[in-house]
């Protein structure tokens, strides 16, 4: 059985604070393999039934790449015009996504039509299926920090488009539009805090107690 010590799991934290959104990318290309490896990764991630969900697309066509950057400017201009003032100010002085800048882009999508796994734990929450998804997600995000290797969830995209765009089945959910490469600068904090959107709450806050 493996044991992790006191040493490992203050390391651990660590990587969770340091594990952060990133918008900011170096251009330089990521090592051969690199994006497999944290495929990979995610993979060993746990789901419901065992159903394995996960489907990724790696996007390196120049042409598709455009067009996902399109669609994202014009979900923007889009959200934009949901706010007003002030707020709408800093909302356009936020640096909300990577595309252009990083090397890798890779989508993923939840297969709900898979058969996998025999429909165990789904009959009540279906949407367990997108679930395991983000967990797989979460698991590669934080082995991509451990690697030093900056991404970014661009969510700010119209889902029917990026599935017409990269011509995947119809079955197919979309989940996350992933910048991946290495980032400019380490934070520790949030990009949202640094810029007043938003600050970050503490555990108390989202915590009932029956």
């Amino acid at each position: 059985m493996v044991e992790f010590d006191d040493a490992f799991r203050r390391q651990l934290r660590e990587l969770f604070v340091w594990r952060r959104d990133v918008r900011r990318f170096r251009t330089d290309a990521l090592p051969d393999g690199a994006v497999e490896r944290l495929i990979e990764t995610a993979c060993l991630s746990p789901s419901v039934g065992l159903s394995q969900p996960w489907r990724f697309v790696t996007v390196d066509d120049a042409v598709r790449r455009r067009d996902v950057i399109d669609d994202f400017r014009t979900c923007n201009a889009d959200a934009l015009n949901c706010y007003s003032g002030e707020r709408a100010a800093r909302y356009a002085a936020l640096k909300l996504s990577g595309l252009e800048q990083a090397p890798r882009h890779l989508a993923i999508f939840a297969d709900k039509a898979s058969e996998i796994g025999h429909g165990l734990g789904r009959a009540t929450m279906p949407e367990t299926t997108e679930y395991s998804v983000v967990a797989a997600i979460t698991a590669m995000w934080l082995a991509a920090r451990a690697e030093g290797i900056g991404i970014g969830w661009v969510s700010i995209l119209n889902p029917e488009r990026i599935g017409g765009v990269l011509d995947v089945p119809a079955s197919w959910k979309f989940i996350a539009y992933l910048c991946i490469g290495y980032p400019e600068a380490e934070c520790d904090q949030p990009e949202l805090e640094r810029a007043n959107w938003e600050h970050r709450r503490g555990a108390d806050e989202f915590t009932l107690r029956r």
